[in-house]
């Protein structure tokens, strides 16, 4: 039984559609966004229709963006030559908040697994592969250490390591099973600098 009305309860329903977002969450939501004034409401529309409408790719590592670049990429002060391998935008924000790797980012959108039908030509990597062609001298593959991530670094290492090019494992620190999204920057850094040769 419904007991709001429909305009709200279809409010509800979407909120409530988004990941991370109970029903509970969204009846908060939903009445925070009712008594907001019009031009506010009007503004957060605006600003999902915008973004979903620009944001796009990075044309260099795969990250969302609404420039042809990413400003990791296209910031001088990022080191070229070491690439690290993340699963999402999500991870590449983790690592962003240690604020020590100065290298730059490749964005896969998931991880090899065979369950759930996904193989290496549905996640990024013939992107990285012609990344590889310039001058890189280290690739850091910092994917979570679940099956599929623990798969997705298998797959790559066996991939680069003909092209002579360092290829490299975050270290342990980040628990098994762990999404690199919910671990803290000091667990993080630990396992970049502890990171091991494949």
């Amino acid at each position: 039984m419904d007991y709001f009305s429909g305009r709200i309860s279809d409010l509800i329903e979407q909120l409530g559609s988004l990941p991370g977002i109970g029903r509970k969450t969204a009846q908060r939501l939903a009445f925070h966004i009712v008594s907001m004034p019009e031009e506010k409401v009007k503004k957060l529309s605006d600003v999902l229709i915008e973004t979903r409408r620009n944001v796009r790719y990075c044309r260099e590592c795969c990250t969302l963006t609404d420039a042809e670049l990413c400003p990791i990429c296209s910031s001088p002060k990022r080191d070229k030559r070491v690439i690290m391998v993340v699963e999402t935008p999500r991870d590449l924000a983790a690592y962003e908040k240690t604020g020590k790797f100065t290298g730059v980012y490749h964005v896969l959108h998931g991880a090899i697994s065979p369950m759930l039908g996904i193989g290496p030509d549905d996640i990024r990597l013939k992107e990285l592969m012609r990344r590889l062609e310039g001058d890189v001298q280290e690739v850091i593959i910092a994917t979570n250490s679940s099956l599929e991530g623990e798969t997705t670094a298998m797959y790559i290492s066996r991939l680069i390591k003909p092209t002579g090019i360092r290829v490299t494992r975050i270290a342990s620190g980040v628990p098994v099973g762990g999404d690199l999204e919910n671990i803290d920057e000091v667990t993080l850094l630990r396992a970049l600098e502890g990171r091991t040769q494949l």
